[in-house]
């Protein structure tokens, strides 16, 4: 008789989980486009990261850590990659974000809550967090945020859902570049290439919690909601 094998599961993905924080994502009149993460949970714990893109194209990731390189070089792509102190500090009162990435110093002024964010919140934080609505708000993010995805394949054989739950405008920013300023707030345009989806076009702080899973897991390893936590700005 012949013996089978029981299959066993190899080790769970370091990327797979849930990233709960916050998105900031703003245009400068020089070209530059920001995407900041400032991230309060994930399978990583606590981070910031930046993705940049320059006027001409060229895609760039500021990472803390090398995991954090890893993880994020896999799921989005990018013509360079950084691992460099990066701070991203929220001062609720003052209504700012300073961020520090290497090269890249920033200031962001958080404004008023956005029509989209009135709508999130009428919805409970659990559902808004959740995969389902994430793939449900796929096509309506389609027509309504021109670049906007909430639900695709990542790199790296992983899909992606996006679950936004509050989101602020954003007002006015100083950036600068190795100390050059990189212009006046801009919208976001053309829309960032770093994945299957872009930030909004309106400069803005959007709450949201981001689900990475194993394309080979399908529905299985995302059932459920999650949380998001903090403010938007």
């Amino acid at each position: 008789m012949t013996r089978t094998t029981p299959h066993l599961p190899g080790p769970p993905d370091p990327a797979a989980g849930r990233y709960v924080g916050h998105i900031a994502g703003v245009g400068t009149a020089s070209g530059t486009r920001l995407v900041v993460g400032r991230w309060a949970s994930s399978p990583l714990g606590a981070f910031a990261d930046v993705m940049v893109e320059r006027g001409d194209g060229t895609r760039l990731l500021l990472a803390p850590r090398d995991d954090v390189a890893a993880v994020v070089g896999r799921a989005y792509r990018f013509d360079d990659v950084r691992v460099v102190p990066v701070h991203v500090h929220a001062d609720r009162r003052a209504r700012t974000w300073t961020v520090l990435a290497g090269p890249l110093a920033v200031t962001l002024v958080v404004g008023p809550r956005t029509a989209t964010g009135h709508l999130l919140g009428l919805l409970p934080r659990p559902l808004a967090a959740s995969t389902l609505l994430a793939t449900v708000a796929d096509p309506v993010a389609r027509v309504l945020l021109p670049g906007v995805r909430t639900h695709g394949t990542a790199g790296g054989g992983l899909r992606e859902w996006y679950g936004a739950s509050d989101q602020h405008t954003v007002v006015d920013v100083d950036a600068r570049w190795d100390g050059e300023p990189l212009g006046p707030l801009a919208d976001v345009e053309p829309p960032v290439r770093f994945g299957f989806s872009s930030a909004p076009p309106r400069p803005s702080v959007t709450r949201v919690t981001t689900t990475l899973a194993p394309v080979r897991a399908g529905r299985r390893a995302v059932r459920g909601s999650a949380t998001g936590t903090g403010d938007a700005h």
